[in-house]
């Protein structure tokens, strides 16, 4: 099979579109055609190397992937040949204590598609039958890749992690990404009062479609600030972060009194100051997430396929362009997922 793999460490010239051995399946396993696979940050952090990580080489990163089944393990019941199916990014054992309690995420030897084991940046890719789910609805395979990642992250982390309680004021940093445009929507499921940032006007705007009620332009105004302004100095009950250092301050700042800052990641940085006074004195609460579990997928799939949720899909590349790709993602001059077509 084609498939864009790299040897070493590296910025984006180590990605190579070559021939790769096919998958070969276990009898517990499903075997995937590739239709469509959306990138991550993850799959940079994972290319350029991530300290204490030691990932097998030659690699394919890929976490978002949908397609149709190929072949099945004989093992496997719930699919079969020809099934249009998505995949759960998060690969756990099963087994442990806490993959009995549907927390996936903690499992010790949780790992995701393009980590420790091939993505879908390749036309074929083998997955435990366990995380192979029917496409929702009428989903197209652009729609279904775009979907996985970002909505069960932004699920875990307001639903899971910090509680959201309907009515609530929310803050959004990053709403451009997938992440940051999954959160919104996931908010307002529950009528939550979102106020979403972006570095740029036309962002905003798609903001604002998605539901955001307030924005805020960062690169011109202050996080803090506006956030006082818009609350009457009150501030948000939840704040929703991926960006890490360089607003670190402005969202801790921007807390209520028993407000909630939950991270999934730290693109900045994660040399950070903390307030221990605004921290106990407000008791606030800072919350680490990392994904989710299959359950949580599952329940956000469902407002998926009403069309409650809604896939974000900002651009499309050839998978033997994924250098390109990944050079668009670095620049930040996106709104939602990028994709790439074997």
């Amino acid at each position: 099979m084609k498939a864009i793999r790299f040897h070493e460490r590296g910025g984006p010239e180590v990605l190579k579109y070559e021939d790769a051995p096919d998958p070969k399946i276990l009898a517990s396993q499903v075997l995937v055609k590739v239709k469509a696979c959306a990138l991550n940050h993850l799959d940079v952090w994972v290319r350029g190397g991530v300290p204490g990580w030691r990932i097998p080489m030659p690699h394919i990163v890929g976490s978002d992937i949908s397609g149709e089944v190929a072949e099945v393990g004989s093992l496997v019941t719930r699919v079969k040949p020809g099934d249009p199916v998505l995949l759960c990014p998060g690969v756990s054992c099963g087994q442990c204590e806490m993959c009995f309690k549907g927390l996936d995420s903690a499992c010790r030897q949780f790992t995701v598609f393009g980590v420790f084991i091939d993505g879908g940046y390749a036309e074929y890719v083998k997955s435990p039958e366990m995380n192979v789910l029917p496409i929702p609805g009428d989903l197209s395979f652009d729609e279904a890749a775009a979907v996985p990642l970002v909505f069960l992250t932004a699920w875990h982390m307001l639903f899971t992690r910090a509680g959201l309680k309907p009515g609530e004021d929310v803050l959004v940093i990053g709403a451009g990404s997938g992440v940051g445009s999954a959160a919104i929507q996931v908010a307002k499921l529950v009528n939550a009062r979102v106020i979403a940032t972006a570095g740029a006007d036309w962002k905003l705007e798609k903001a604002r479609a998605l539901g955001a009620d307030e924005v805020i332009n960062h690169t011109r105004q202050s996080i803090g600030e506006e956030v006082k302004r818009l609350t009457r100095k009150r501030g948000v009950d939840v704040v929703v972060d991926h960006v890490g250092a360089a607003v670190w301050e402005a969202c801790f700042d921007s807390l209520a009194t028993y407000g909630r800052l939950v991270t999934c990641g730290m693109t900045t940085g994660a040399d950070l100051k903390l307030n221990g006074q605004g921290l106990f004195g407000r008791q606030r609460t800072i919350l680490g997430s990392f994904m989710g579990g299959k359950a949580e997928l599952v329940d956000a799939l469902k407002f998926i396929a009403q069309r409650k949720l809604h896939a974000v899909i900002d651009s499309a590349f050839p998978l033997k362009e994924a250098a390109a790709a990944q050079k668009k993602m670095e620049s930040r001059e996106f709104f939602g997922k990028i994709l790439l077509h074997p």
